[in-house]
């Protein structure tokens, strides 16, 4: 069965401490996703929400602000991808024939600072993970998803000769996209040479602005049948093409290697299945948002989609093809490095741009004649979800 966009919301994204509680703003994303699909919350049949930082049943919290009509709600934790995880439930729903309507709303209220542990009392999901960075990149005071994440990039730095400014290039771009969305938490343009000489967290490896900032805000999304759209007289623009999730594999941690523990395998994967599913490749795409949560991760993930081979996706950035006049726009809307990164929001605000671009609503982000967009979102611990939306005639 088809799957549609029908609707979408969000908010301005916000530092930690300048935003409305995590309640208050998933209820305004919500109110706009049912404005932009012209349908009362009464239409719902299901919803899932996304949220990392939140006690259980948070969910409920947010949607019984917009209405109590008794319908089943489902929270969902997948890290970093909980939102794109929310969206992928709420497809299969749809796609399934269990629902004709499905809310997929994701939020988040952070606090400042790196990511960390939050129950220190139990074995931590992500042990397995320190353990194979530690014994690869050394025991040290890092935040653990700057060893992460610097130490993939830092491997592919040793293997292919990748050179820092490729990652500041990459932090440049998505600066200059996010400048042009109102949504985006920073929206002032940086230079290579500024981003190049910000203060250093990793010598050699990484500066500050290379890693996107915690950020509060949220996002959401209807999605409809084709049936329920025809009867309603919705807008059936943009249908979900595409989609697959993927989770990590014994490969992840014995392959001793920091660019399969941050998740390349998960995408790789995740995008053939999309791909194949789909009768289409990687040249096709017209417009990408993609999980940068350090632009050392926007490099490698080019590689993992299929953008370009191994070890080339510094050529990709040095021949603008990652940016508007190239062979794909990645990140019009600025990214995890500019338009911030509230854990449970992010894969909908993925959503919420590709939906934009493919109505051709974008404003002066707009990619010219987009009809093929694609959607990757990664969480450690591990999910990737890879999603593939089509404009209609």
């Amino acid at each position: 069965m088809t799957t549609l966009i029908a609707g979408v919301g969000m908010i301005p994204f916000a530092k930690p401490g300048a935003s409305a509680p995590y309640d208050a703003m998933g209820e305004a994303a919500i109110r706009l996703a049912l404005d932009d699909a012209g349908i009362g919350f009464e239409a719902v049949e299901q919803a899932y929400a996304g949220y990392v930082y939140g006690d259980s049943t948070s969910g409920q919290r947010v949607i019984y602000r917009v209405g109590m009509t008794g319908i089943p709600i489902v929270n969902v934790n997948n890290n970093c991808s909980s939102g794109s995880t929310a969206l992928f439930l709420a497809r299969q729903a749809v796609e399934s024939g269990v629902a004709d309507c499905v809310l997929a709303v994701g939020f988040e209220q952070m606090t400042p600072g790196a990511l960390g542990a939050v129950f220190t009392d139990r074995p931590s999901p992500l042990g397995e993970f320190d353990a194979v960075t530690d014994a690869l990149i050394g025991a040290s005071d890092l935040p653990m998803t700057l060893k992460y994440f610097g130490g993939a990039g830092k491997a592919h730095m040793d293997r292919h000769g990748t050179r820092l400014e490729t990652f500041a290039a990459i932090r440049a771009k998505a600066s200059r996209h996010g400048a042009r969305n109102p949504l985006s938490v920073f929206r002032r343009e940086m230079s290579v040479e500024e981003v190049m000489n910000a203060q250093t967290i990793w010598p050699g490896v990484m500066t500050r602005p290379m890693a996107c900032p915690p950020t509060c805000g949220a996002a959401a999304a209807l999605v409809v049948s084709e049936d329920f759209a025809r009867r309603n007289g919705l807008d059936a623009t943009v249908r979900i093409r595409a989609q697959a999730m993927t989770t990590d594999r014994p490969g992840s941690f014995d392959s001793r290697d920091m660019i399969e523990v941050v998740g390349a395998d998960l995408t790789r994967k995740a995008a053939r299945k999309v791909y194949e599913a789909a009768g289409i490749g990687p040249e096709d795409i017209d417009v990408i948002e993609l999980h940068d949560c350090f632009a050392q991760n926007e490099l490698i993930t080019y590689e993992g989609l299929g953008l370009c081979g191994e070890g080339a996706g510094e050529a990709l950035v040095m021949d603008g093809d990652n940016t508007y006049g190239g062979r794909y726009v990645t990140n019009p809307s600025g990214g995890l490095l500019s338009k911030g990164h509230p854990l449970g929001a992010t894969g909908l605000a993925q959503c919420y741009e590709l939906t934009q671009q493919l109505r051709g609503r974008a404003g002066d982000r707009q990619v010219e004649g987009a009809r093929l967009a694609l959607q990757h979102n990664l969480g450690l611990g591990g999910a990737a979800v890879v999603t593939l939306y089509e404009a209609g005639a």
